[in-house]
């Protein structure tokens, strides 16, 4: 146990009072030197494990809270890229709308049937031909009665009808 030494007064003391006071004090401080030396070596273990469990736990939250960050960062970049994507695509479109205009309007001027007008006219040849045999089958039993032209047999000019002058053909040039 630690001895507590009472005040006196230094200038009543001896000399021999006083070194022993002091080899007491001296004493003192190294034993209190080595008890905490003694407790910090015992101590200082369960100290050390205990901050690596610190570490330990302040990493995995770290770690937990770097994991959230990236996946929220990683949501928004894909949305902002599914944003970008879209008005990029709708960009696309109305390009390839405008360029589908010019290209039929050139063609247009130049006199290229359009596909709408090649339908057009393909719906009205279909329909032609279906009023075509319609009036072949009506004229069918009225054909058979009518006498048949022989096919040697060339139509005749009509008598009024003029007949073309022949082309004149030019002399040739002479070379020379």
């Amino acid at each position: 146990m630690v001895k507590k030494m009472p005040k006196v007064d230094l200038s009543k003391l001896t000399q021999a009072q006083l070194s022993g006071s002091v080899k007491d004090s001296a004493q003192q401080i190294w034993q209190a030197g080595l008890g905490a030396f003694t407790r910090a070596q015992a101590e200082g273990s369960k100290a050390f494990e205990s901050l690596v469990k610190e570490g330990v736990s302040i990493q995995r939250k770290t770690a937990a809270a770097a994991e959230e960050k990236i996946s929220e960062a990683t949501s928004k970049m894909s949305h902002m890229a599914t944003d970008i994507t879209s008005k990029a695509s709708g960009q696309w479109d109305k390009l390839e709308n405008i360029f589908e205009e010019r290209v039929a309007k050139a063609l247009n001027k130049l006199g290229v049937p359009s596909a709408k007008d090649v339908n057009a006219l393909i719906a009205r040849i279909d329909e032609l031909n279906k009023a075509v045999q319609k009036l072949s089958t009506k004229a069918t039993p009225a054909a058979a009665k009518a006498t048949p032209q022989p096919a040697s047999a060339k139509p005749k000019a009509s008598a009024g009808a003029k007949t073309a002058p022949a082309k004149k053909t030019k002399p040739a040039k002479a070379q020379g």
